[in-house]
């Protein structure tokens, strides 16, 4: 199985690629992070980013999926992974907790994901949500975030740049359809 990782700016568009990839036939995993939000806030958390445990949340639901994600041919795509909830944890300023370190030790030990990382690249600007309250500028420095934890984790990031839907799609559908090297 060959599992690779969309990640980039919040609001670069990876939910709507992901989107079309399953509609394609490629097994997709969603974002854990929204799930997160999504869960808290129904129960009347409106910031729950701000709760001590949110890194923590999101790694055990990364690993879930993770594990449980169904084999559907020989390529499966997810929306971020771990090292994403490592720049996460940067991003707020908290500490590496320790199963956070033990994922990151999971998945990198065991070679869980490709280490080609899909980065899809901003689109000049950010759409809040009630899940993404941050601004384009703010997501710009996630974005950094993000490119020096995958590098410092060993991965290769291929750029999906801006663009409409269809090429962007089109981008990462060449790249993981490529046979094992």
């Amino acid at each position: 199985m060959r599992r690779y990782v969309l990640t980039g700016t919040p609001g670069a568009g990876k939910t709507s690629i992901l989107r079309c990839l399953g509609e394609l036939g490629y097994g997709v995993v969603e974002e854990a992070a929204t799930a997160v939000i999504a869960r808290e806030q129904a129960r009347g958390v409106d910031a729950p980013w701000t709760d001590a445990s949110f890194v923590d949340e999101i790694v055990e639901l990364q690993r879930r999926w993770q594990i449980a994600a169904p084999v559907t041919g020989s390529v499966q795509v997810f929306d971020r992974s771990p090292v994403c909830t490592h720049a996460l944890a940067r991003y707020l300023g908290r500490p590496v907790s320790r199963a956070l370190a033990a994922e990151i030790e999971r998945i990198t030990g065991e070679g869980i994901y490709e280490r080609q990382v899909l980065f899809v690249r901003n689109l000049g600007f950010c759409e809040p949500t009630s899940a993404r309250r941050i601004s384009f500028q703010e997501s710009l420095v996630f974005e950094r975030i993000h490119e020096e934890s995958y590098r410092a984790f060993g991965y290769e990031l291929i750029d999906i740049p801006a663009g409409d839907l269809a090429q962007r799609v089109a981008a990462v559908s060449s790249t993981i359809s490529r046979p094992d090297p």
